[in-house]
């Protein structure tokens, strides 16, 4: 059992904050540089691949067998949870929580909305509007903040489980 949580934990978290990071540093920042002309890939990514939702899944599956290893593991050593290494790993945790909470609250939301936005441009047949190029840049732009916060989160949150059992 506790092989299977541990590859849940790993693999899941390697694909989460490989494909957060991959959003952060180099899809968002390309579709913005691209402008309205990245809608239909936009479309694509977020409403018929639904990468968000992906890692969404991905991100409660990473938490879900961290924490049940958490608990295994402080119930099989008495006085493991006053260690160094809980504490490292609890803040990882933490970090952890904090940037699904993050994604699933405010950037899963956004991204629909940019989805739906350009789904409306690109249904409509005409360019967009010098307004609707701005609605589309200023969500563009809050995703990628949103993205990146969520990446650094998530890099940090996998450092510290890298050096926890390091810790004493």
């Amino acid at each position: 059992m506790i092989h299977l949580l541990r590859t849940i934990h790993i693999v899941g978290g390697v694909l989460w904050v490989g494909g957060v990071f991959f959003m952060a540093a180099f899809l968002l920042p390309s579709a913005r540089a691209i402008g309205p002309a990245a809608g239909p890939m936009m479309v694509q990514f977020t409403q018929v691949r639904q990468v968000p939702r992906w890692l969404l899944i991905l991100g409660f599956l990473t938490i879900a067998a961290g924490l049940w290893l958490y608990m295994l593991a402080s119930a099989s050593a008495p006085g493991w949870m006053a260690s160094g290494q809980a504490r490292v790993y609890g803040v990882g945790a933490v970090l952890a929580i904090i940037a699904w909470f993050v994604g699933m609250t405010m950037s899963m939301p956004l991204a629909r909305r940019v989805g739906a936005f350009g789904a409306r441009i690109a249904a409509s047949g005409a360019p967009p509007t010098s307004d609707e190029v701005a609605q589309i840049a200023a969500m563009q732009a809050r995703l990628g903040t949103l993205a990146t916060i969520v990446a650094t989160l998530l890099i940090l949150a996998t450092a510290t489980m890298a050096v926890a059992r390091y810790v004493t």
